[in-house]
């Protein structure tokens, strides 16, 4: 008999959200939106919402640092109101603090890093 799948809280995360988050820490927004695009294609639907967020908050900076603040705002806000409902830490991101940096960013602030508050699972 073939053992069940391990739970999605036990899985490793996806390499894809690394590097997304590796690509958003470089300040590569571009990069980071397209690797987490491609993850948010692929990923189950419970995640769907939550990749979205960070591919919101990413072009939202690179809207930001090309200049189009109305657009960077537009995307922040949209991105932001997906993450609601996800726990106040998924996949080892404390969203509410993540999104408070992405604010003090596109206000003119330094730029955001991710900073996972635990190993990330799926899941959690």
């Amino acid at each position: 008999m073939t053992p069940p799948p391990p739970h999605p809280a036990s899985s490793p995360p996806d390499p894809r959200y690394l590097a997304g988050i590796a690509f958003f820490n470089a300040g590569d927004f571009f990069e980071a939106h397209e690797v987490w695009e491609e993850l948010w294609h692929d990923c189950e639907p419970a995640d769907r919402r939550f990749y979205q967020s960070l591919i919101q908050a990413a072009v939202a900076l690179y809207h930001f640092g090309r200049g189009n603040r109305e657009g960077a705002c537009r995307l922040f806000a949209r991105g932001r109101a997906k993450s609601i409902g996800y726990p106040a830490v998924y996949r080892g991101l404390a969203l509410g603090p993540f999104w408070h940096a992405v604010a003090g960013a596109i206000a003119g602030h330094a730029p955001p890093q991710i900073l996972l508050t635990s190993p990330p699972r799926n899941g959690t």
